[in-house]
């Protein structure tokens, strides 16, 4: 059984997430060679911080400092995912690797989220829990049609003229 969280310590959590999940994709744009992954990778960071904007507007507690403080601190070494990015970074194939380590870490968000919010019985905050959930997912499929165009899969684009031809 599940631990039932509070709307603050759920919104704590989702905060320190999302401040992972701009750092990571910052920090994967900024050694990515591949020019199309670049442009997904900050897409993705300048999505992080406007969810960690609503979650932040909803938190009461103070040992984030304010938001600009926050955003602009070191990134969590510590963060398994980060760790992974590090390591994948010292590989030829470091692109493909962010993006399977993406993969892995929105997929976790989008579970760990849907859990969360089952609690949350505020309106306002359960509907900013949903609408993140909804944006993590189109985060999810955004990375899967990076990686098939990377692993030189079919594209997403592409399947409709495979499927009539």
């Amino acid at each position: 059984m599940g631990k039932e969280y509070t709307v603050q310590e759920a919104l704590k959590m989702a905060i320190e997430a999302e401040k992972d999940s701009m750092d990571f994709y910052r920090k994967a744009a900024s050694v990515t060679r591949n020019e199309r992954a670049k442009k997904v990778f900050d897409l993705l960071a300048n999505e992080e911080v406007s969810h960690l904007k609503s979650f932040f507007d909803h938190y009461k507690g103070g040992e984030f400092g304010d938001l600009k403080t926050f955003m602009e601190s070191p990134p969590n070494k510590k963060n398994a995912t980060y760790l992974a990015l590090e390591k994948a970074i010292d590989e030829e194939t470091h692109e493909q690797k962010a993006l399977e380590i993406a993969l892995k870490e929105e997929k976790a968000c989008i579970e760990q989220y849907s859990v969360l919010v089952k609690d949350i019985i505020d309106p306002l905050v359960r509907g900013i829990f949903e609408k993140v959930i909804k944006e993590t997912q189109k985060h999810y499929d955004l990375i899967e049609d990076e990686y098939m165009h990377v692993m030189t899969m079919v594209d997403k684009s592409d399947q409709d003229i495979y499927v009539r031809e």
